[in-house]
C-alpha cells in the first residue's frame, strides 16, 4: 500500500500470488519466476511473478474490499506485466477485463500484446501497434522474435510501457463512495477464442487513484 501524493488516497498493488489464477498452481500451464535484484529494487515490491507457460484457458481475478481504499476517490485497475522473450497468440482475440462493484459492473477489451508508444512519430502523436512475434527455429535454436507495426482502433485498451521496463493495461476504473463496503473484483480473461496462447508474465494489479 502506498498513498497518493496529490491526493493521499490510499493505493494497493495486488501481487501475482494473489490474484486467482485458472491453472496457476499447473506447472504445465504456468511457472513461478524470480525478478531480478534491479526490479525489485526499483519498485521496492514483490519479488516473483507468474510467467504463462501455454493454456487455452486465460483467466486471471483480484479482489480487494472496498474499505481499504480511500473513500469518494476515483480509482482504476492496471494489470502489470510482460511478455517472454517467446510469446504468441495474445493479440487476437482480445481479452475481455471488467470491474465489479457493489453489482455494477464495466468491461471493455484489452490487447496485451500490443503497446503504445508516447511521441514517437514525426508529429509527436502516440502510435498504437501491435507486438507480433514471429519464431524461427533455425539450427535448433529458440526463436527469435521481431516486431511488425499493426494499426489497432481506438476502441481497444493498450498497454503502455512504465518508467520501472514493466507494461501496464487499464483493466477499467469505478467510483469509491462514502461509507460503501462491497467487493471490488477486477478480471482479465480470454475463453472463448480456442486459441492456445503464452509468454504472459503477470507481476500484478494495481489498484490507484485516477485524475
Amino acid at each position: 500500500m502506498w498513498l497518493d501524493r496529490a491526493t493521499g488516497a490510499k493505493c494497493y498493488m495486488l501481487s501475482a500470488r494473489s490474484l486467482h489464477i485458472s491453472w496457476g498452481e499447473t506447472r504445465q500451464y504456468w511457472e513461478w519466476i524470480k525478478l531480478r535484484s534491479d526490479e525489485i529494487q526499483a519498485n521496492k515490491s514483490f519479488g516473483e511473478a507468474a510467467q504463462l507457460r501455454g493454456v487455452w484457458w486465460l483467466l486471471i481475478r483480484g479482489e480487494i474490499h472496498s474499505t481499504m481504499l480511500s473513500p469518494n476517490s476515483k480509482y482504476a485497475a492496471y494489470m502489470v506485466f510482460k511478455l517472454a522473450d517467446v510469446f504468441f497468440n495474445l493479440d487476437f482475440p482480445f481479452q475481455e477485463a471488467s470491474i465489479s462493484v457493489g453489482g455494477n459492473d464495466s468491461t471493455r477489451q484489452v490487447c496485451l500484446q500490443a503497446c503504445v508508444e508516447d511521441g514517437d512519430g514525426d508529429d509527436g502523436v502516440p502510435r498504437k501497434h501491435i507486438l507480433r512475434a514471429i519464431a524461427s527455429w533455425e539450427n535448433q535454436q529458440l526463436p527469435r522474435t521481431s516486431y511488425h507495426a499493426i494499426p489497432l482502433t481506438d476502441d481497444v485498451m493498450l498497454p503502455r510501457k512504465r518508467a520501472d521496463s514493466w507494461m501496464e493495461v487499464e483493466l477499467g476504473e469505478f467510483y469509491n463512495g462514502q461509507g460503501y463496503d462491497s467487493e471490488v473484483s477486477v478480471c482479465l480473461k480470454e475463453t472463448e477464442g480456442g486459441v492456445y496462447k503464452a509468454g504472459l508474465i503477470v507481476w500484478g494489479i494495481e489498484i490507484r487513484t485516477k485524475r
